[in-house]
């Protein structure tokens, strides 16, 4: 198991932007999968950006393509999500996952057996 923590989140106006950090407490993080999905209100979680284990392979859902860029430092244990040119519709609750020796597509389409972060909140005004 792993415990991740969010952090990063605020209030920014459109067009700006934002860092998002998840730090993860396992001294095996080198060999998890990670991704950023993000629920807004009333709306189902949706997939962000993920990155394999070693940060070689990285995919993005279509709507941050460009603005977006998933990184990861296994040294730290770490994982960030680069996030430019905020729009109003890119407000919600981000949160960081997680799944031991798993590949993109199974981290992406079988979230349910993700392990997950609380969030972190992320408010774009117009």
């Amino acid at each position: 198991q792993v415990q991740l923590v969010e952090s990063g989140g605020g209030l920014v106006q459109a067009g700006g932007s934002l860092r998002l950090s998840c730090a993860a407490s396992t001294l095996g993080f080198g060999s998890y999968a990670m991704a950023w999905f993000r629920q807004a209100p009333g709306k189902e979680r949706e997939f962000v950006a993920a990155v394999s284990w070693k940060g070689g392979a990285t995919r993005y859902a279509d709507f941050v393509k460009g603005r977006f860029t998933i990184s990861r430092d296994n040294v730290r244990a770490a994982l960030y999500l680069q996030m430019n040119n905020l729009k109003p519709k890119d407000t919600a609750v981000y949160f960081c996952a997680a799944r031991d020796r798993a590949t993109i597509p199974s981290v992406v389409d079988d979230p349910d057996l993700n392990e997950w972060g609380q969030g972190t909140q992320v408010t774009v005004s117009a």
